[in-house]
């Protein structure tokens, strides 16, 4: 007869005293192993790529316009002539593609080269030095819950008798 892979219920060992973990039942704070096994959500709609991806692809190109504003500050100070050519590429070519910017600007001739190379070194010293992950996971996560409260807020005034003068 073939072994069966599964366990009763009484080989099983089970902890002596309940735990509780307030944060959340999949990260116990000890350093003890725990069985329970955690996923995330499952999002539809988003066969290909996470939202994650998807997120890191929309901060990608806002980096390269921070970049392009960084980089049209700095040479307008020292160079006028770099800064109107910049701002005049700026004003026929669309930032919502950061690649797609800097390749069309790379590509419009040597001087315009020189700009996409620096607006590219910028957009990755900002992304890797500059930008504050940790205040946008707080930023994020405190507009997501103000907005709930106040959503939740406005429908339970909206659909609750006001109160009658006594």
């Amino acid at each position: 007869m073939e072994s069966s892979a599964f366990l009763s219920l009484t080989q099983l060992s089970f902890p002596q005293k309940p735990r509780f973990y307030p944060c959340c039942p999949c990260k116990p704070r000890t350093s003890q192993v725990t069985p329970l096994q955690c996923q995330k959500m499952y999002v539809p709609g988003f066969g290909e790529a996470s939202p994650e991806a998807k997120a890191a692809k929309n901060l990608h190109n806002f980096f390269t316009y921070i970049a392009v504003k960084i980089v049209n500050a700095q040479i307008q100070s020292y160079n006028l002539e770099a800064y109107e050519e910049l701002t005049e590429f700026l004003s026929r070519h669309s930032l919502n593609d950061g690649d797609k910017f800097c390749a069309e600007l790379m590509r419009e001739s040597s001087r315009h080269k020189g700009l996409a190379l620096r607006i590219m070194e910028v957009r990755s010293a900002y992304c890797k030095n500059d930008f504050e992950w940790d205040n946008l996971k707080r930023l994020a996560t405190k507009m997501v819950g103000e907005s709930n409260t106040k959503i939740m807020r406005d429908y339970v005034l909206e659909t609750s008798p006001a109160e009658t003068e006594k």
